[in-house]
């Protein structure tokens, strides 16, 4: 056996031209590698039971993470929104990839906003921007099923744009989508499919009980890749993004991209909890951070789009703003928690339950209010017709109201253009020590700033590093109160500012076409 062993070894190894001591000292190697290997071969591991309890568990995460996708993938669906093209201006000759210049192949999106970028899907190759290319410009996004019926959640913004809209769902079936319901405040949409067979559906869960730290999936078809699950936990929760009107967002780490816009986030159990929305990016692609529109919400908002085709939602009828700690220095709060009145429109909820410009609403309808933005959330989904208690701070003492909650009037909220000639202030009154100029408000600069205020001083010009600039005051706004005294006019401004000790901070509250603000004017 050692020799047949020598032989085959030499044929391979050392070619045909082996002497007889050369195969002698061929087979002495082959031994002493194998001793070699005898001793250095490591040792059978035996797994500590500290090992073997952190692999149980790692195995333990790793089969939630698989049922869990299991069980929402089949309800998970890619949406194509196919726009015809509406007008052809001229034959532009299509262009081979090899043609596009370097670094062009995915166009449009640094034109997108640096921060939060939407998943509009995969980006069009350059060539496939020309008006002229047959079926028109497609986007693509995900959704999910939420009934066997065929409902479908998605985003507003995946199937907005009057384009023909098609469903392929996880199985490789496709249907046209038959109806389309909308919110664009909470960039939510529910869309309809028909089958002639019960569909698979996911099962809503509750986002409210999901907590930061937790683990969650997100799917969906990120650049047209079907059926991608990426693991994450919820980073944050009640974020404000400012790319809707209603913001609550949940944040989360969960890998999203250009394509996941609408597919479900989902917990460890299989529910989902919210449905992927927007990213936080400067590249366009996933940065570690995106945002989905908590479950709950969707449920509240597609519930009424099915039933009525539109979303009722109740309102106070104030401006809010959240409360800093100067502004709490200035309101005699020991807590920087709740909403500021800016002001209370008239004939409104607000007015009739009598709160007050200065009022803090830490409560409303026994849940505590942190923010504005929380107080828009309970307030818009509050039973219309209900009479609810608020609790407000007033003079740092807490005042309970009874509030009647009402419809949201159409348009509310939004600021009417204006197309009147510019009208001029008259002449500026200087404030150097606070580092602005004010002039008298009349009518028509009113009209034309889009305020709705008789009364108060136009600021004019503000310097460049003074107390006002640090304020955040701005040309074009208008003071009507320092302090909690109303300014008619330039006098009422100076006597009032000159009695102000500006070491201790001075409020001011400042009106502008999007609504009021207070602001503190301090050294």
């Amino acid at each position: 056996m050692q020799k047949a062993v020598s032989s085959t070894f030499s044929r391979w190894a050392f070619g045909s031209a082996l002497t007889v001591g050369t195969l002698s000292a061929a087979g002495y190697f082959l031994n002493s590698v194998d001793s070699l290997t005898a001793q250095t071969s490591p040792p059978a591991v035996t797994a500590s039971p500290h090992a073997k309890e952190n692999l149980t568990h790692a195995n333990a995460l790793s089969q939630a993470f698989r049922a869990s996708s299991n069980r929402v993938l089949p309800a998970v669906v890619s949406i194509q929104n196919v726009v015809q093209p509406k007008l052809v201006q001229r034959e532009i000759p299509r262009r081979s990839p090899r043609q596009v210049p370097p670094g062009m192949q995915r166009p449009g999106m640094e034109e997108l906003d640096p921060l939060l970028k939407r998943f509009f899907g995969d980006m069009p190759d350059l060539e496939d921007m020309q008006p002229q290319q047959p079926g028109g410009r497609e986007s693509s996004g995900s959704g999910v099923i939420i009934d066997s019926s065929g409902i479908i959640l998605t985003n507003n913004h995946v199937v907005a744009g009057g384009g023909k809209l098609r469903v392929k769902m996880h199985d490789g079936r496709e249907f046209d989508v038959v109806d389309v319901k909308t919110d664009p405040s909470t960039d939510l949409a529910v869309i309809k499919i028909k089958s002639s067979v019960p569909l698979p559906y996911a099962v809503l869960g509750d986002s409210d009980q999901m907590m930061i730290g937790d683990w969650v999936l997100a799917l969906g078809q990120p650049f047209g890749l079907q059926d991608t699950v990426t693991a994450g936990i919820i980073s944050a929760k009640g974020r404000d993004i400012g790319i809707t009107r209603h913001n609550e967002f949940l944040q989360t780490d969960a890998a999203i991209n250009p394509g996941n816009s609408g597919g479900p986030l989902v917990n460890l159990q299989g529910e989902v909890v919210g449905i992927n929305t927007a990213i936080s990016s400067s590249s366009g692609g996933f940065q570690g951070i995106g945002f989905a529109v908590p479950v709950n919400v969707a449920k509240w908002v597609s519930t009424q789009l099915l039933k009525d085709g539109a979303v009722h939602r109740g309102y106070l009828g104030v401006g809010i703003q959240p409360v800093d700690q100067a502004l709490a220095e200035q309101l005699g709060l020991s807590t920087s928690q709740g909403a500021l009145i800016t002001d209370v429109q008239p004939d409104s909820p607000a007015a009739a339950a009598g709160m007050m410009p200065q009022d803090v609403v830490v409560e409303f309808a026994g849940q505590p209010v942190h923010s504005p933005r929380q107080l828009q959330a309970v307030v818009g989904r509050a039973p219309l017709g209900t009479k609810q208690p608020l609790v407000v701070l007033r003079d740092g003492k807490k005042v309970t109201l009874q509030v009647s909650v009402r419809e949201q009037p159409k348009g509310y909220g939004e600021v009417a253009k204006q197309d009147e000639p510019e009208a001029k202030p008259s002449e500026s009154s200087s404030f150097d020590e606070l580092g602005l100029n004010v002039s008298p408000l009349t009518p028509a600069v009113a009209k034309q700033l889009g305020v709705k205020v008789e009364q108060g001083v136009v600021v004019t010009d503000v310097e460049q590093g003074s107390v006002a600039a640090q304020a955040g005051l701005d040309e074009g706004d208008v003071i009507t109160q320092v302090g909690r005294t109303p300014v008619n006019n330039v006098e009422e401004f100076r006597a009032a500012v000159k009695t102000a000790d500006l070491s201790k901070g001075v409020m001011l509250l400042v009106k502008g076409a999007e609504g009021s603000r207070f602001v503190v004017l301090k050294k």
